[in-house]
């Protein structure tokens, strides 16, 4: 079997270099959103810890980084003090903040593809371009319904144990880490196959839409 990113530079580098881009540009502002959001509620571990960084190191670690290379996935930490936030629904409003902020990139990306796309000439140099802003746009949805899922530790686990509290307590109790586990290596292995076209046709979609509404687009 030969290495991901042999194979893919062969093929095609301009989605190598797109996807190692946002991958880790996209991973680093998820991480950053959870840290301004604990901010603002109170939180101050993040800066207290130096992780109010935009150096991918610090949010993704040696091994993410590695296990990217070496499989093409990578994942982040934000460390949050839960007992420090203040406000109703603090928790919650903290865990949405990272996927929020892959759907602001989302939306940038599409916006962006589709101004291209309209006004912008045909070439080589056009084609990278909208492989890199499609990219962008696809992997950020992509990330957003993935951390969305309410299976611990994403972040939708934490959004709904916020506003159930039951919720929360099945994965704390007896053998409740070891339910998380599987159902998140479930989960992991079997979502992909879904929200990837999921997220390529909401893509594609809103790109059409956006070229039917954009005056004097071809």
């Amino acid at each position: 079997m030969r290495w991901w990113v042999a194979d893919l530079f062969h093929n095609n580098p301009t989605m190598l270099f797109a996807w190692a881009f946002w991958v880790i540009f996209s991973i680093t502002l998820h991480e950053l959103g959870h840290g301004w959001a604990a901010i603002r509620r109170g939180d101050r571990t993040p800066i207290e810890l130096g992780r109010m960084t935009w150096n991918p190191l610090v949010h993704m670690g040696g091994f993410s980084l590695l296990v990217f290379a070496l499989v093409g996935i990578a994942w982040g930490v934000m460390p949050v003090n839960p007992s420090r936030l203040r406000g109703r629904r603090a928790e919650a409003y903290v865990a949405a903040a990272g996927p929020f902020m892959n759907l602001i990139l989302a939306a940038a990306c599409i916006v962006l593809a589709a101004l291209w796309s309209a006004y912008a000439g045909d070439g080589d140099a056009s084609e990278v371009i909208m492989t890199f802003l499609f990219t962008g746009a696809m992997l950020n949805v992509v990330l957003m319904l993935f951390n969305l899922l309410p299976v611990p530790p994403l972040d939708g686990a934490r959004i709904l144990a916020d506003f159930v509290p039951a919720y929360g307590r099945l994965f704390n109790a007896q053998n409740g880490q070891m339910i998380a586990l599987a159902l998140f290596v479930l989960i992991f292995l079997t979502a992909w196959r879904f929200i990837f076209p999921f997220a390529s046709a909401v893509v594609n979609g809103a790109i059409d839409v956006l070229l039917v509404i954009l005056p004097g687009a071809a």
